[in-house]
């Protein structure tokens, strides 16, 4: 189950498909459009593909140490267990930023934990929107190069609430994987806060998140 959030609390609470109809809750930066192979002049590039030719196998000895030392940290015993719902991969320890601070401190704040986005909560802990690092820094919100001083000052000092994504959509614990995976596809958020019933912030599921289960040793089933 899905829900959006902004300013003035939950605006919508239903399945993935109900969220679409919504309309462009966010619409992330995207990266530019890229020619199909062919058509782009690089493709005439021998050294382009390079790294995708085929490599000479392994000799029997380098194999046979890979399939060794794969037994090494395999762990007899530990079943492979299907992973369908967000609970399972979100992050608990959330980092959240009040609605109050400004971008100065809520920058600090992201790079001193290392985290690339965080959600916005009010005073009360319910979700209001979503600040992203990469965000921050579309050529069009900063100042330029001969810009005055001031001017740089007084983009630090504003609230975040003026330029953090919202209305955001969020997350139930209980959602499937898959219908996350589509959404952040579609609006091209880094990830989604994960709430419960009252709109409050209890995790974060990111894109990494969900390829760190993928590739987990012991290795888990994303699709069951």
């Amino acid at each position: 189950m899905f829900s959006v959030y902004g300013k003035a609390g939950r605006i919508f609470r239903g399945s993935m498909e109900e969220l679409h109809h919504v309309g462009p809750v966010v619409a992330a930066a995207r990266a530019h459009a890229v020619a199909a192979v062919g058509l782009d002049p690089e493709d005439q590039n021998p050294a382009r593909f390079s790294e995708l030719a085929p490599q000479p196998p392994p000799t029997d000895t380098v194999h046979r140490t890979a399939l060794a030392a794969y037994e090494q940290v395999r762990k007899p015993g530990h079943p492979r267990q299907p992973v369908t719902q967000v609970r399972a991969v979100m992050t608990h320890a959330v980092i959240t930023l009040l609605d109050t601070l400004s971008v100065e401190v809520a920058w600090q704040v992201l790079a001193q934990n290392h985290v690339g986005q965080a959600p916005v909560v009010s005073a009360e802990g319910i979700l209001v929107g979503l600040l992203s690092r990469a965000d921050l820094m579309r050529p069009e919100r900063l100042p330029g190069p001969e810009s005055h001083a001031l001017v740089w000052r007084a983009l630090l000092m504003q609230s975040v609430v003026e330029v953090m994504w919202t209305p955001v959509p969020s997350v139930e614990p209980d959602t499937d994987i898959r219908r996350v995976a589509r959404v952040l596809l579609d609006t091209g958020l880094p990830g989604l806060p994960v709430v419960d019933d009252h709109g409050g912030v209890t995790g974060f599921v990111s894109r990494s998140d969900i390829l760190r289960a993928v590739v987990a040793d012991p290795p888990l089933d994303l699709w069951t």
